[in-house]
């Protein structure tokens, strides 16, 4: 997973109430396994109109998506995380989520900024002709016209985007922990530990999970 530190560019200004996970990526595209191309499907019902404002090339490729409130409710589809970011989008900006999107999003490393309506409001204002900046490290969102808004984020959630760890980088990261556990359980339980190589096993398992994502 890549590091969130900063993200900065124009915000899809979108504002609807409500999205559920089946508009973000509709149920005729979850039998791929594969996170590639689900941006094809963002929103597939919203792009039939050819006017719509993800296929506009004033937003083509924009890193931030301004939502409405309660956005990624419904069904618990991770697909709709892997859409929005194979859409190439970074962070969503939105008065509430439904709290398993939030989880969907933040182990794709989406960042989900809950501000007021009012500062939404605001940010939909600007992202019509500006950019926006999104700093999780000092965990506000400016704009060039001196705009800033402060915004929470859990602190275990902000070291693992900052850092880009996921559940395979976390597990990684606690190797030599693991490998003293082994060791001593090899000494004091040598029954149990014979012939399995634990360790080496899940080292190769975690590596390679983590290369394939």
């Amino acid at each position: 997973m890549e590091p969130v530190k900063q993200i900065d560019g124009r915000a899809i200004p979108f504002g609807r109430k409500n999205v559920d996970t089946d508009v973000i990526i509709p149920s005729k595209w979850l039998k791929t396994i594969s996170r590639q191309g689900l941006g094809r499907g963002a929103f597939e019902a919203l792009r039939e109109d050819p006017d719509n404002i993800f296929d506009s090339a004033e937003f083509s490729g924009s890193p931030i998506l301004i939502a409405g409130d309660n956005f990624g409710c419904g069904s618990s589809r991770e697909h709709a995380a892997w859409a929005l970011l194979d859409l190439g989008v970074k962070a969503v900006i939105a008065p509430s989520f439904s709290d398993i999107f939030s989880g969907n999003a933040f182990k794709n490393g989406i960042l989900t900024v809950v501000l007021p309506q009012e500062a939404v409001d605001r940010l939909m204002e600007v992202a019509q002709t500006d950019p926006v900046s999104i700093d999780l490290e000092s965990q506000t969102v400016t704009t060039p016209f001196q705009d800033r808004f402060s915004f929470e984020v859990d602190p275990f959630r902000k070291h693992c985007l900052l850092n880009g760890l996921d559940e395979v980088g976390l597990t990684l990261a606690r190797d030599a922990a693991i490998a003293t556990h082994e060791a001593k359980m090899r000494a004091d339980l040598p029954f149990l530990a014979k012939g399995t190589g634990v360790v080496a096993a899940l080292n190769c398992t975690l590596k390679s999970t983590s290369q394939a994502r």
